[in-house]
């Protein structure tokens, strides 16, 4: 059996472990022996954990949330909740096509002023429960205030980070974003976060910007970074399965995936 002990550094000892070695090591071997088996690929791991940072993802759009630090939640209420917008103007279809049911327990993801959550809220009562998730801890406390001014209780306000979306494994059934893809600046990161908060068999849903060189307006060319197949190809890499698109809508599109199984 192998012990940790002086002769052994901390580190040889997990590598021996993790590589099955423990069990492998006779007697008759010596502790500074058995170091050496793996003293290269203790080396290895070190230089691992010293240079995890450089390996890390790279935000794919520097400064995309900056707008969002402290944002003026009454100014834009005028710019979300505004007739022109598409996800304004088609949210009673939008929430029609996510099929809610009572008990279910869903996030909408990058919630801002949270008229989406609200309205969800009402869909999944009076067991289920929706998380509002977002970056601006204005928009999140807002949400839940105006939540319960109209008797919903059970909207639960999260403040997620530019990586994670800070919900629980296994805890959901359904995650939303709408106009929000775009501004996830780590989206491997941040899909790992939402693909660990879903049940098994759980769904994403994604309404984004359509982005066509040629077509689409100037500033969503210069706003949104990728158009709705690189989307697609990514939040599949990440573990989905894509199940359903629809074409309600005329500047956006709308696509669900499922969580696949392993």
């Amino acid at each position: 059996m192998l012990y940790l002990t002086a002769e052994v550094p901390f580190l040889d000892y997990l590598v021996m472990r993790n590589l099955a070695l423990v069990g492998q090591v006779e007697s008759s071997v010596t502790l500074s022996r058995a170091t050496s088996i793996v003293g290269g690929v203790a080396a290895v791991l070190f230089a691992c954990l010293c240079l995890g940072p450089v390996w890390a993802e790279q935000s794919v759009n520097p400064g995309i949330n900056q707008g969002y630090v402290n944002p003026n939640v009454t100014q834009w209420r005028g710019v979300f909740e505004r007739d022109g917008r598409e996800i304004w103007d088609r949210r009673e279809e939008i929430i029609r096509a996510l099929r809610l049911e009572p008990g279910d327990v869903v996030a909408d993801i990058g919630s801002g002023t949270g008229f989406i959550a609200r309205m969800m809220a009402k869909e999944v009562m009076p067991s289920g429960r929706v998380y509002a998730v977002d970056i601006a801890e204005n928009f999140v406390d807002s949400t839940v205030q105006r939540a319960r001014a109209i008797g919903l209780s059970n909207v639960v306000g999260v403040v997620n980070n530019p990586r994670s979306v800070n919900l629980p494994d296994n805890s959901i059934d359904l995650a939303f974003t709408s106009d929000t893809y775009h501004h996830f600046e780590y989206p491997k990161s941040t899909l790992r976060s939402i693909l660990r908060a879903l049940r098994p068999n759980g769904e994403f849903v994604v309404i984004d910007f359509i982005r066509i060189p040629g077509i689409s307006s100037p500033w969503v060319l210069g706003h949104v970074r990728a158009g709705e197949e690189q989307v697609t190809e990514e939040i599949e890499a990440a573990g989905f399965e894509l199940i359903e698109r629809l074409g309600f809508m005329q500047t956006q599109y709308y696509l669900r995936f499922r969580k696949r199984r392993d």
